[in-house]
């Protein structure tokens, strides 16, 4: 194992001493030296920029149309304060809301079906009846959705309400959701709608609904005007009946005298 280690350690650098000969006599070294390129590392001059130096950019105007006209300023002019004014709803109270019973809410639901029934059937209709979510708190009204795809546009839109006085509110349609959403707080705030009432949406335009309002609780002032009117048929009655009596005691009484 020795031998042939010293052995291959001497063919080793015999072939080494070689190899370095034959790169002398070529000159291997120097003309690697000769083809290295050489590089003059001198430092760039920098330029000084003023702090406060402002450059004018123009636009190249390359249509012979616009040569002769002036460069068009893109400079920030300050935009003139906005002149409409934002309409402002009091926050209803959370704590009071109305609830409607069964039968109110019923009783609305018939009374906009009958309204329905007589509307111009030539414009589609459809009958909403309002719950919480729509009158409080979120305001947001879901419209039915076969009528959506049928009858209102398949993008976003801009929806104009009209009560029976003639008032517009602008509403904003979510196609994707079919309802309103932007505008109809307003609306639902102005008209005072609660819980129970019933709506007539009456489509007079591809963007324009004629909205009917059927309120829950007529069914109580009807009910109160009722009894109010039966205590008062009541009382001419007994009144009469009193008046009555009187006569007879007085005629009674004339006979004995």
């Amino acid at each position: 194992m020795v031998e042939s280690k010293l052995t291959y350690e001497e063919c080793r650098r015999q072939r080494l001493e070689e190899n370095k000969k034959r790169m002398e006599e070529l000159n291997l070294a120097k003309l690697s030296h000769s083809l290295k390129p050489t590089h003059n590392h001198k430092p760039f001059p920098i330029k000084k920029r003023g702090r406060n130096a402002q450059v004018e950019a123009e636009q190249v105007r390359r249509s012979s149309r616009v040569a002769n006209k002036p460069p068009p300023n893109y400079k920030d002019d300050a935009l003139e304060p906005l002149l409409t004014r934002r309409r402002s709803y009091q926050p209803r109270n959370l704590l009071n809301r109305v609830y409607a019973s069964d039968k109110e809410r019923a009783y609305a639901i018939e009374r906009a079906e009958e309204l329905q029934s007589g509307l111009d059937s030539q414009y589609p209709s459809f009958v909403k009846p309002m719950l919480q979510s729509h009158v409080t708190g979120c305001f947001w009204l879901g419209l039915p959705v076969y009528f959506c795809k049928n009858h209102l546009p398949p993008h976003d839109e801009t929806i104009t309400l009209v009560d029976e006085e003639g008032n517009a509110s602008p509403t904003k349609y979510l196609a994707h959701k079919t309802g309103l959403s932007g505008g109809w707080r307003g609306f639902s705030m102005v008209h005072e709608l609660v819980d129970g009432d019933a709506l007539v949406f009456h489509l007079v335009n591809p963007t324009t609904f004629k909205v009917y309002i059927i309120r829950a609780y007529e069914l109580e002032d009807n009910e109160d005007k009722e009894d109010n009117k039966d205590k008062n048929e009541d009382s001419d009655v007994t009144q009469l009946s009193r008046s009555a009596k009187r006569t007879r005691g007085n005629a009674v009484k004339d006979a004995f005298q």
